[in-house]
């Protein structure tokens, strides 16, 4: 293994030579992420069910390790809204040190994937099952930010989507209306310095000024200070929780769908940014430090961590040079915990609830699940919209499984679609809906051979795995006399599986107890190898297995004179 290969991207940029304009730009960079970081750390870490300190922990620490040891030169990685549904539904469920243990186990995940070059397989994971559990993703967290937004007294959420909302109704006449006037005035500001003033940090706009409001006026709505305490403005100590299997047990489904959230959502954050830039991330190295990330962020009092697209948006439209703008952004936020700690606390949770609506707004990517709902064929429309109401119904783990288990099974009948046996001789085939390959301009065409009598054609078109498999059995059915020499063509076959050669060797079978010779015609050398390790080459003989038609027939001839 090279050593060159697995390099982080920070040691081979600064190695390719870093000068101090290059510092500038990251220096800068990073302080800008860092302003639109802080209010997001502590909104994902309160609306996961933990305290807001635990997120800028995250920030930092994760942050500063994905940008050091990550395989992106733009990526910045913290706390995100796609971790805010199962880090909520782990706390309810197993407690905070539950959620350590699955952070961890996930943290061990992602760095295995990454050692072991899955990358790129995440990167197929259906793009129906990311846009239906991403805008689910983002309907509950809309659903879970009314409590703070209206000022409802609620001591304890429940996860449930419909049983959050049953309680609203229940607690609509308890509405804090000057929590409701800072919400909606926060959300409308949101908006409009996005798009007036892009370049305008509109979230720290936005709890500077409401925090100011809420301190001068002492307005009787919840602050971080009310609701949390006192925030500490220093890292803990690194601790590790109590492992158990029977936690570990407990919490490993959830520790799955942490790896895979964490492994889409930050490869997802580096082709964005590689679209943005030109560059070309190394996914493998990506993967090992979320991995190391995750891990080293529990041990410090954190949460489940991720590639945040918007913040790596924001480090590129800002000037970042090179992975040191990520760390940059991790050292700031230090700091600003360090200094303002009194100062965060004084923020008021509409506010917060405000800058989460429009996340969860922005991460909905409603106009692609309207195309895919509206105008997608019918398969990707169920995938999507079955991806969609589980997650939010039910919980994200079924949701993205079920998802994920369903486009696999439509990609199989959609291979199934594309793969016929087909009878050459009489324009037959045992697949229908799928367009046959036109003989025509096919010199290697049966239709230009002399076939004999007791010779039957077949032809396999496309790939033959199990979803194929059982057609084969069914063809001396199609056949009214057993012949003399059965010829399968496999010229169009890229792969056989298990379930294909052993498909093979039962219609071998069949075919000898007919008295019938089976001769293969068009193998390729990687199917031949498979043959070989089954042992079906010597079952039924290298000699018929041939190269092409004309070895077949030529073949089928001899085995007709023999017979004579």
């Amino acid at each position: 293994m090279r050593l060159k290969f697995w390099l982080p991207r920070s040691i081979t940029i600064l190695r390719d030579g870093y000068s101090f304009s290059n510092l500038s730009s990251d220096f800068i960079a990073g302080s800008t992420v860092a302003i639109i970081a802080l209010p997001l750390a502590m909104a994902f870490a309160i609306a996961s069910g933990v305290s807001p300190e635990k997120g800028i922990f995250t920030a930092i620490v994760a942050g500063f390790i994905i940008s050091f040891l990550g395989g992106s030169r733009y990526q910045v990685g913290g706390p995100t809204g796609a971790f805010v549904v199962v880090l909520y539904a782990v706390i309810m469920k197993h407690g905070y040190d539950g959620l350590v243990i699955a952070t961890i186990l996930a943290g061990i995940m992602l760095f295995l994937m990454g050692a072991f070059k899955l990358g790129n397989i995440i990167k197929y994971i259906p793009y129906p099952v990311t846009v239906g559990f991403t805008t689910g993703i983002a309907l509950i967290i809309f659903s879970s930010q009314m409590k703070d937004f209206f000022g409802f007294p609620i001591d304890k959420m429940p996860v449930e989507f419909t049983e959050q909302w049953v309680l609203y109704a229940v607690e609509v006449s308890h509405i804090n209306y000057f929590s409701l006037i800072i919400g909606v005035i926060s959300v409308t500001l949101l908006i409009k310095l996005r798009h007036l003033y892009p370049r305008v940090p509109a979230a720290i706009v936005v709890i500077v000024v409401f925090s100011l409001i809420v301190y001068l006026f002492k307005l009787p709505v919840e602050t971080i200070g009310s609701k949390f305490g006192a925030l500490p403005s220093m890292l803990p100590s690194p601790t590790l929780p109590t492992f158990s299997l029977e936690k570990i047990r407990a919490v490993f489904p959830d520790a799955i769908t942490i790896a895979l959230l964490g492994a889409i959502e930050s490869l997802l954050s580096c082709v964005v940014a590689d679209g943005m830039t030109g560059d070309r991330h190394h996914s493998n190295k990506e993967l090992m430090a979320q991995g190391v990330a995750n891990v080293a962020s529990t041990m410090f009092g954190g949460i489940a961590a991720t590639g945040a697209i918007a913040r790596t948006a924001t480090n590129i439209k800002a000037g970042a040079f090179s992975p040191i703008s990520g760390i940059v952004h991790a050292l700031m936020l230090f700091i600003f915990m360090f200094f303002f700690s009194k100062l965060i606390m004084m923020i008021p949770l509409a506010s917060l609830a405000a800058i989460l609506i429009v996340v969860a707004w922005n991460m909905s990517e409603f106009h692609h699940f309207k195309a895919i709902a509206l105008k997608s064929e019918r398969n990707d429309t169920i995938v999507l919209l079955m991806t969609f109401f589980l997650t939010v119904l039910i919980d994200l783990n079924t949701g993205v499984q079920t998802g994920i288990m369903l486009a696999a099974l439509l990609f199989i009948k959609r291979m199934i679609d594309v793969t016929g046996i087909i009878d050459k001789k009489k324009d037959f085939s045992l697949h229908f809906d799928s367009e046959e390959r036109m003989d025509e301009d096919d010199k290697n065409a049966i239709t230009c051979k002399i076939v004999p009598s007791n010779v039957e054609v077949y032809e396999i078109d496309g790939p033959f795995f199990f979803g194929v498999a059982d057609r084969l059995k069914n063809i001396l059915d199609f056949v009214k006399s057993p012949p003399l020499v059965f010829i399968l063509r496999m010229r169009h076959v890229p792969m056989v599986d298990a379930t294909g050669l052993h498909a093979l060797e039962e219609f071998y079978e069949l075919c000898h107890n007919n008295g019938t010779t089976l001769v293969l015609s068009g193998v390729n050398e990687h199917i031949k190898i498979k043959m070989s390790r089954f042992g079906f080459d010597n079952k039924i003989g290298n000699e018929n297995i041939t190269n092409n038609i004309d070895d077949a027939l030529l073949r089928a001839n001899q085995l007709l004179l023999n017979t004579i």
